[in-house]
Order: C-alpha cells, then sequence, then structure tokens
C-alpha cells in the first residue's frame, strides 16, 4: 500500500501563517498527471460520487493504482450545479439504510477530509397541507422512527416557529397543517465537498484526469478491460461509471441499456439578504423547497423540466412554477431579485432509487439513477460502490439497489421520498 502523499494541513494556524507571508506557501490541492496505461480500477466521472469512491478504493481497500477520468473540470457537473441539501427522510428501510448512513458520515466528513464542507444541520421541514396529508406525513415519520433515524411529526405551531414568515393566513392556498421535521438533516457547501474529496484522493495516490473524454469501452472476450478516451487508450481490471444524467449514453457505448431518462432540474439564488431563514423548507403542495445560504441568498428549487433533456439550464416555463410556488410559501419574498440560475441533468428511474452494482458487461460496475439524491448519498455511495469494485461483491447497504430489481420487480419505490415532482 503507497503511504499517502503530504498535504499541508489546513488549519487556522496555517491560515494565518500564509497570510503573513503573503499566501505565497500552499500546495496544489491535487495534480493533474497525464494517465498512465493501466491501473488496477478507474472510475467514469469526477463528481462526488466519482471522487468519493476513488477516495475510499485508498482508504478501505488499500488501492493506489486508481483513476478518475473526467470530461470536463472536477465537480462541473450535477454535483456543483444542486441545491446541496442533505437528508434521510426516506420510507423504505433499504431506502434509509443508504441515506442515513451517509448523513452520519457527513457529520464527520469535513474532520476526515481536513475540508471544511462548510456542513451546517438547519433541519429540513415538509410542510403538510391537509388532513390527508398529515395522515401520510405520521406514517413517513412511523417509518423513519422504526428505521432508526430521527423524525417528529410538527404541528402547525411547531412549522411557524422554525419558519415564522411562512404564509399562514386565511388566504393561503396551502394552509399549514403541520409537516415532518428531521433535525439531523442540513446543507453543505457543493464544491467543497467535491474539492475536499479530490484533494485526499489525490493524497493516497489516486490520478484525477481531467479534460479527459471516454469515448469507448475495451472489450476482450465479453469483459470490460479499459476505456478508450481522448487521451488514448487506459486499460484496468474493473471499470466504474458515476456520471448522473449521462449514465445512459454510457451504457450505450457500452452495448446496453438502462432504464433512465435525463431531465434538467433547475435551482436559482436571489440577491443576498439579512437572514430570516435558518432551516430547509419544502411544500408538498408545490414542490418547491428553499433555504438561506451562508452568504444570504435564498437558495430556490422545484420539480425537474418535463421533456428529457442533457442541457445545464432550465427553461422560463418551469422557472414560472417554481417561483409562483416560492412567492406561496414566502409572500415577502416578492420583492426579491433573482441573481442566478442553473440546472444539472439528472437521471431518474421508474422507482426512483439508484442503480449500484454490476453492468450486464462484466468488469463494468454502475452507479448512477440517484435522480435528485446523488449530493445526499455522495459519501455512502462512494463507500459501497468502492467496495463493489475492490471486492465484486455488493455492498449488504447497496445489495437492494441492483439493477436486477427491474427484472425481478423487488423496486425500492421513493417517488414520494426524493421530495419534488418527478
Amino acid at each position: 500500500m503507497q503511504p499517502p502523499r503530504l498535504h499541508k494541513r489546513y488549519s487556522a494556524l496555517s491560515l494565518l501563517r500564509e497570510g503573513l507571508r503573503g499566501h505565497s506557501g500552499w500546495q496544489q490541492a491535487w495534480r493533474s498527471p497525464e494517465p498512465k496505461p493501466a491501473y488496477d480500477a478507474i472510475i467514469i466521472g469526477g463528481g462526488g460520487q466519482g471522487l468519493a469512491t476513488a477516495y475510499y478504493l485508498a482508504k478501505n481497500h488499500g488501492m493506489t493504482k486508481v483513476a478518475v477520468i473526467e470530461k470536463g473540470w472536477i465537480g462541473g457537473g450535477n454535483t456543483g450545479r444542486n441545491t446541496a441539501t442533505i437528508r434521510s427522510n426516506y420510507f423504505y428501510p433499504e431506502s434509509v439504510a443508504l441515506y442515513d448512513y451517509s448523513l452520519k458520515l457527513y457529520e464527520t466528513l469535513g474532520r476526515e477530509l481536513n475540508y471544511n464542507i462548510m456542513f451546517s444541520q438547519r433541519g429540513v421541514v415538509t410542510v403538510a397541507h391537509s388532513d390527508a396529508e398529515m395522515e401520510i406525513a405520521a406514517r413517513i415519520v412511523n417509518a423513519m422512527q422504526i428505521n432508526g433515524t430521527d423524525a417528529e411529526l410538527f404541528s402547525r405551531t411547531q412549522v411557524l416557529e422554525k419558519a415564522p414568515l411562512l404564509n399562514s393566513g386565511d388566504e393561503a392556498r396551502y394552509p399549514i397543517f403541520g409537516g415532518v421535521w428531521q433535525g439531523r438533516a442540513g446543507v453543505a457547501r457543493h464544491d467543497a465537498v467535491a474539492w475536499g474529496y479530490a484533494r485526499a484522493a489525490d493524497a493516497r495516490g489516486v490520478d484525477i484526469i481531467q479534460d479527459c473524454a471516454v469515448t469507448g469501452f475495451l472489450i476482450e472476450k465479453g469483459r470490460c478491460v479499459g476505456v478508450e478516451t481522448s487521451k488514448g487508450e487506459i486499460r484496468a481490471e474493473a471499470v466504474g461509471i458515476a456520471t448522473a444524467g449521462n449514465s445512459g449514453v454510457m451504457a450505450d457505448m457500452a452495448g446496453f441499456t438502462l432504464p433512465i431518462k435525463s431531465y434538467s432540474l433547475q435551482a436559482m439564488v436571489s440577491e443576498p439578504v439579512k437572514p430570516c431563514l435558518d432551516t430547509v423548507v419544502l411544500y408538498l403542495g408545490t414542490g418547491t423547497y428553499m433555504f438561506q445560504s451562508d452568504k444570504g441568498e435564498i437558495v430556490v428549487g422545484g420539480g425537474i423540466d418535463r421533456i428529457p433533456s442533457y442541457a445545464q439550464r432550465g427553461n422560463p416555463p418551469v422557472q414560472a412554477t417554481v417561483l409562483s410556488g416560492m412567492l406561496e410559501m414566502f409572500p415577502s419574498f416578492a420583492q426579491l431579485k433573482m441573481l442566478r440560475q442553473w440546472a444539472g441533468v439528472v437521471d431518474v428511474v421508474p422507482d426512483s432509487s439508484p442503480i449500484i452494482g454490476p453492468s450486464p458487461v462484466p468488469g463494468l460496475y454502475l452507479n448512477c439513477g440517484w435522480g435528485t439524491g446523488g449530493f445526499k448519498a455522495i459519501p455512502a455511495g462512494g463507500v459501497v460502490f468502492a467496495h463493489l469494485l475492490a471486492t465484486g461483491e455488493h455492498h449488504d447497504i447497496s445489495r437492494p439497489f441492483d439493477l436486477d430489481r427491474f427484472r425481478t420487480g423487488r423496486l425500492v419505490d421513493e417517488a414520494a421520498g426524493s421530495g419534488i415532482a418527478h
């Protein structure tokens, strides 16, 4: 096992020292090497899932001949284009096992990576608007508690204590009856998660190869033995796909089809304002959700664009729907100016749960189908996918999410747990 590379430790003391030296002594966070001819494992996709997988291959399995291949730049895909919410308020035990494990890893991730990911456990409240929705909310809370994660059924009063600016008047189209509260949930800085994993993986010898597009797969005697790229052939014992909305494209290159449709999921932020919202709020009635960033911006998201697309931008009709939901929730936000808008490409499958497991091509493995849940599951997804690439066998947590479930009918239907309209 190759010893970790020596990276200067980030700390308040090192920041002060470099400030006095004119910031002239900082090391490069990670290298930009040319690809080697062969590796033990290759991960296609330099987002959070791919970088975390590479890190845990080195940390948990002692594999240092590992490469992450990214066609653009690190974190330039969905990892840098989401709303950064982290939660585990799902219904089924298989999902809670995955997402709550990820939430637990997030709680100590900044210290483990020696990188401030700005993780803020400010809680998430999902608001219900009728007696029927409150009955569903009670079932979700009961399921979450049975599955071993934190959850509380909130009354109308408790919801308004967390978000007093919510529309609570008699004229509200979506009256507040109560909701589901998960106090351990929160948000993190999406770029910092990618950069932290990249720095930590590089320190353990992983090659992070940017501006390197995969153009095909090397198949010998029916087995994947590497990839063809814009920088030449690269061979490997195991190849993993972690390309989110482009997973279907990768599968087509390898000669099989995945039950995935890719859509644009857009979000936007307002101008910065003084602190007014210190939790994450989601309305079941509108599908709109929002929180306030550390910079004071109101971060707003909603449902996916309904037309399959690979565009990293949204469209005005969906923007109008999302913003109308925001104004229904917080009428006082009508005076805000919106500053930026963007979209990620989400890979949606019929049961709104991820696909983790071997592909139909031996030697080629899948980490995809996360839809809107990929960011919150980065640490756990990395652990279980690294286990799969290193051993060829499922981790206990990933086994229910095998591609084979679409043949057997053992689906994990989390369309409601995903939190937004799919």
